[in-house]
């Protein structure tokens, strides 16, 4: 019994960041459906976004306060100009470029240019000399193939838009809203596009300021208020209507909570975990599972429209992606880093703790 218990701990252990990025992928495939929503009922994406960054700060405060305040380092000006850099590509500029860009494509769209990620990190990490492309290497060939694959799908997915796969049944759920009109598919695919890259350089980022600052909850909670502010000031600018603050005890509402809650509070700080123990390319492998999620609720549950050049993009960034990930397979040579982790504390670790 004793040694069974202990390998089945030993595997938890081993497949914990896998089980945490599965679940992730779970949480952001509802998010693309619940705000797709709010936004055709009328919801403005900006003050959307304004809204769930800062309820997702307030509910990761208290967390943050208490649980890192013996492994929190002092936050100095150096360390405080990275954190608003992370916010605005983490968070303000890069999430009201991606939720604008839902007003003209579909969220199967979104979630399979979110695929190009991992692509995208990789071309900006060769760039900054952080990652080595040999050639003359099986694996080193597959980084570059896989990129290129990757992009080449992207760019089928923008500029092909293809025939609609036909519905023959009724949805089983109908979304208020969810008939709307995407009018301009290439201003929404520039959109898409222009935010992963900043979402690409926010993953290389975040791992070198996790460094320098470990302490995860303390992060995301900076980077929450932070982008929040930023956000407000946009849409401050942008919109000048009183009413567009003004939300109802409706899908306006659930949806920031759950967006503040669960997508910018619980699952940044899951995936600044899986960075610091795996590494950013390790967290951006788990976007495909979204994409086949998404595609699967749109057309078979919500009846939403299916174009075959999303659908054959998709498939190509896909195939790309693993490619790309079998080349780095064997070059994970992340480091941990010193300071303990919360999500790290085993359950003997507790037991040990006065």
């Amino acid at each position: 019994m004793a040694s069974g218990a202990c390998g089945l701990g030993h595997i938890y252990k081993r497949f914990k960041p896998h089980l945490l990025m599965v679940l992730v992928q779970m949480g952001y495939t509802f998010l693309y459906f619940i705000t797709e929503a709010a936004f055709n009922h009328g919801m403005n994406p900006h003050v959307h976004i304004t809204y769930r960054q800062i309820v997702a700060g307030l509910v990761m405060f208290p967390f943050a306060y208490f649980l890192e305040r013996n492994v929190r380092p002092k936050l100095t000006l150096a360390l405080f100009a990275e954190i608003f850099v992370l916010s605005l590509l983490g968070g303000s500029l890069t999430l009201n470029m991606y939720f604008a860009s839902l007003r003209y494509t579909s969220p199967t769209f979104l979630a399979s240019v979110i695929n190009t990620i991992a692509s995208l990190t990789f071309v900006i990490a060769v760039v900054l000399r952080l990652e080595v492309v040999d050639l003359r290497t099986a694996r080193g060939t597959a980084k570059v193939l896989g990129t290129l694959i990757s992009l080449a799908g992207i760019t089928i997915m923008t500029l092909y838009k293809g025939s609609i796969i036909k519905n023959f049944w009724h949805p089983l759920i109908q979304i208020q809203g969810s008939t709307a009109i995407h009018e301009n598919w290439l201003k929404g695919s520039i959109l898409t596009v222009t935010s992963c890259i900043t979402w690409s350089i926010w993953y290389i980022m975040q791992a070198l300021t996790l460094k320098r600052y470990p302490a995860q909850l303390s992060l995301t909670t900076w980077m929450c208020f932070v982008g929040g502010a930023q956000s407000a000031v946009y849409t401050v600018i942008v919109e000048h209507k009183r009413a567009t603050w003004t939300i109802g005890f409706n899908i306006d509402f659930w949806s920031t909570v759950y967006a503040g809650v669960v997508c910018s509070g619980l699952i940044i700080f899951i995936q600044l975990w899986c960075t610091e123990e795996k590494g950013p390319v390790f967290v951006t492998m788990f976007n495909p599972l979204a994409t086949i999620l998404v595609a699967v609720l749109a057309y078979f549950v919500l009846g939403e429209k299916l174009y075959m050049g999303s659908i054959l993009g998709g498939v190509i960034v896909i195939i790309g992606l693993y490619l790309l990930l079998w080349g780095k397979g064997d070059q994970d040579t992340h480091s941990k880093p010193q300071e303990p982790s919360y999500l790290s504390y085993t359950e003997q670790d507790l037991k040990e703790k006065p």
